[in-house]
């Protein structure tokens, strides 16, 4: 096996870990909500197994990678969400847009959290990026990922996150016009999924400049 794909293969973890959580979150917040549909059917797990999408998880970022692509991207089986069996308390609606939104918000809290353990490594422990670079690749790439994850998934293009962040509160005056853009949504994916690298770029740009200044903040730089 070469070593190129032998690095593609280990550039799937951070990937297949993060993407877990997404799902996992959704999952989550749903049964939070109310609605046990994930967990009746096995979801509602961190466990990649349970949400493995042959092409989406594996295939895809496996290309990418051995392409030398520097955009990483791929997704999960979507986690099952049933608006029906919310809490009577709950909007449908504002049950949607919750658990639509804490995918992403699950990856902003991973790479949150990456960036933080890199910091304080850096600061205590700089030698164990010396002696175990692994560990080093393994938080930037954790890093890198669940920033253009998150933001990836708040394009409002269905079935993207971000679309039904948008559903839950459009105004009705603009609900027609919203639904008309919604049934173009296979020709409008398949351009996300061509130039969502370049729609994302500055605000990705942004986040990870964020994230530098954390990091300097707590390394002393």
């Amino acid at each position: 096996m070469s070593n190129d794909l032998l690095l593609a293969i280990a550039g799937l973890i951070p990937l297949l870990l993060s993407l877990s959580v997404h799902e996992y979150a959704h999952g989550w917040s749903a049964r939070r909500l109310g609605d046990d549909t994930a967990e009746r059917l096995g979801r509602l797990t961190l466990n990649p197994i349970a949400h493995i999408d042959v092409f989406g998880t594996l295939l895809l970022p496996l290309f990418l990678a051995l392409s030398h692509s520097p955009f990483m991207f791929g997704w999960a089986k979507p986690v099952p969400i049933n608006p029906a069996r919310f809490r009577r308390d709950v909007r449908m609606s504002t049950g949607m847009a919750l658990t639509a939104g804490a995918g992403p918000g699950s990856n902003v809290v991973l790479a949150v959290l990456s960036t933080l353990a890199f910091a304080l490594l850096g600061r205590y422990a700089p030698e164990l990026f010396v002696t175990y670079p692994s560990v080093r690749l393994l938080l930037v790439e954790m890093i890198g990922i669940n920033v253009l994850l998150a933001l990836f998934n708040l394009i409002p293009v269905p079935p993207l996150d971000g679309s039904r962040i948008v559903d839950a509160f459009i105004p009705t005056r603009l609900r027609p016009q919203w639904e008309a853009f919604t049934r173009l949504a296979p020709f409008l994916l398949i351009g996300v999924m061509i130039f969502g690298g370049r729609l994302i770029s500055g605000p990705s740009r942004l986040v990870f400049s964020l994230l530098q200044r954390l990091v300097d903040a707590i390394v002393g730089t």
